[in-house]
């Protein structure tokens, strides 16, 4: 996918990644109007859900009392925010040039902003953020190989138009 003459292209592509991890560390760490103001839970400490799919079902469940805002929010936003991670980086990082280890470093970045929002009190640790972020990351990257291939398409249709045209 990294193609030795587009360096320029690359280089554009890290500075977007770098902006975008800057924006998705603020909005998930530091942003105060989603609630990321340190704060100590009823137990002492920042919460922790290890059980898959909790938070998802508590949210759907009550949807009615919560408002579809926040459902939409979490459980949309956290796909959302995790969408240009696995556009970017199968363009970025020659390591993640398959599906499996774009979706693998989503996985790992979610991981750390999860870690990061328990060890600084201002989020809860959730599983359920990771499978949705994960999620949206393994949607990214099925965005950007089909992209890939309808690129590559077209670029092989271009050669046999302009091989056709040559023995014209």
């Amino acid at each position: 996918m990294i193609r030795h003459d587009n360096r320029k292209k690359r280089l554009m592509l890290c500075i977007v990644f770098v902006i975008y991890l800057i924006g998705l560390v603020y909005f998930t760490v530091f942003c105060e109007s989603l609630g990321r103001s340190p704060s100590v839970r009823s137990s002492g400490g920042p919460g922790c859900n290890l059980i898959p799919f909790t938070e998802i079902r508590r949210f759907w469940v009550y949807r009615d009392r919560l408002g579809m805002g926040a459902v939409i929010l979490n459980l949309f936003g956290n796909v959302a925010a995790f969408i240009p991670c696995g556009l970017l980086l199968p363009h970025i990082f020659k390591r993640c040039t398959n599906a499996g280890s774009t979706v693998f470093f989503g996985l790992i970045i979610s991981l750390l902003i999860e870690c990061t929002q328990y060890m600084m009190n201002v989020g809860s640790f959730d599983v359920d953020d990771m499978l949705l972020n994960t999620l949206g990351a393994a949607i990214g990257c099925i965005i950007c190989l089909s992209l890939d291939a309808a690129e590559k398409k077209r670029t092989e249709e271009r050669c046999i138009m302009i091989r056709r045209i040559e023995f014209e």
